[in-house]
């Protein structure tokens, strides 16, 4: 019998591609933005995916997006580096070794006490920049634009489309690297050890371990998506960056996506960031109703998120085919 073949990598190839012909000849300038910041978030959103396999949620991981976007700052700033292929590399760097260090202690907590956890750590750094006037304190400070392989664009529109491109470009392959991983072993211990942690171990593996690589993993994800955004932004402050509302929005649109593929994040993170730009612009100062409603409409119908939905489109066909023979028959 003929396994099923996975589309996901041919159809993440082709959705990129798309996503960047299209985007350069027709999105708008503002929509490309909202596309940047959307697909910035994605990559954090990856890694929290992952976790999410696991059976854990952070609520924390505004800890690394902010060290991602404040290592891309401070380089620029201090330093006058701002060759993407330098910054965001390093953003990736700090928020992983951060993560390896603090990976150590949360490896041994599950549910709420992995999430509130995770959140400390998220509120001491925030705590940290607030307090630090170097840093900008609550104010933050600019960030200078980016290079690209030694060329400087010109022009704000050319330095949007440049990290547009680039960001595209970064996106999938950090789509291609994370299926390829979900489908290693190490990757499919992830609903191993969410079903049950003892039989893993009896199998000879390191739940502790494995979980300790998986946060890493998005740690470094979510620095890097701090580092775009920064970029992208051209500006840093804690709030924006760090604050735990950061955080509840990168799980919001986890849950929003669902786990079902590596292409979900950026789904749901496109249809995030629209809903509540024009859920503010029609309700400036109710917009979090709109997402609130939609959230409790994601957890009673869609619970495997948007995904989920998406999913079901090939089987269409057959379940049209199916009722259409049930007529005849009647």
């Amino acid at each position: 019998m003929r396994g099923v073949r996975d589309w996901t990598i041919p159809g993440v190839t082709i959705g990129f591609g798309l996503i960047v012909v299209f985007g350069l000849l027709l999105l708008p300038d503002w929509l490309m933005n909202l596309v940047v910041i959307a697909f910035a978030r994605a990559l954090a959103v990856v890694g929290l995916m992952v976790l999410w396999r696991t059976g854990l949620v952070s609520f924390g991981h505004a800890l690394y997006f902010g060290l991602g976007a404040y290592t891309v700052a401070l380089l620029g700033k201090d330093d006058g580096i701002t060759e993407i292929m330098i910054t965001l590399p390093a953003a990736t760097l700090v928020a992983a070794t951060v993560g390896v260090v603090i990976g150590f202690i949360v490896r041994r907590y599950r549910e709420i006490f992995f999430a509130m956890l995770s959140l400390a750590f998220s509120m001491v750094l925030y705590g940290i920049l607030v307090k630090t006037e170097a840093l900008g304190s609550t104010d933050g400070f600019n960030v200078p634009p980016p290079t690209f392989f030694g060329f400087a664009p010109g022009d704000a529109d050319t330095t949007l489309r440049s990290i547009f491109v680039f960001l595209c470009v970064i996106s999938w392959v950090v789509a291609i690297l994370v299926h390829r991983y979900l489908q290693s072993t190490l990757g499919h211990l992830t609903t191993a050890i969410r079903d049950n942690e003892i039989r893993v171990e009896y199998l000879g593996f390191s739940v502790a371990r494995a979980i300790h690589g998986k946060y890493v993993m998005s740690a470094a994800l979510a620095g890097l998506g701090g580092g775009v955004l920064a970029l992208t932004l051209n500006q840093v402050d804690p709030d924006s960056m760090v604050n735990w509302t950061v955080s509840g929005e990168l799980v919001f649109v986890t849950i929003l996506s669902g786990p079902g593929s590596v292409a979900a994040p950026f789904i749901g993170s496109m249809i995030y960031e629209l809903i509540r730009t024009y859920a503010f612009e029609w309700l400036p100062y109710s917009w979090q109703l709109i997402v609130g409603v939609m959230l409790l409409g994601i957890i009673f119908f869609l619970p495997g998120g948007v995904w989920s939905l998406l999913a079901r489109i090939p089987e269409i066909p057959a379940r049209i085919r199916r009722l259409m023979a049930r007529r005849e028959a009647a």
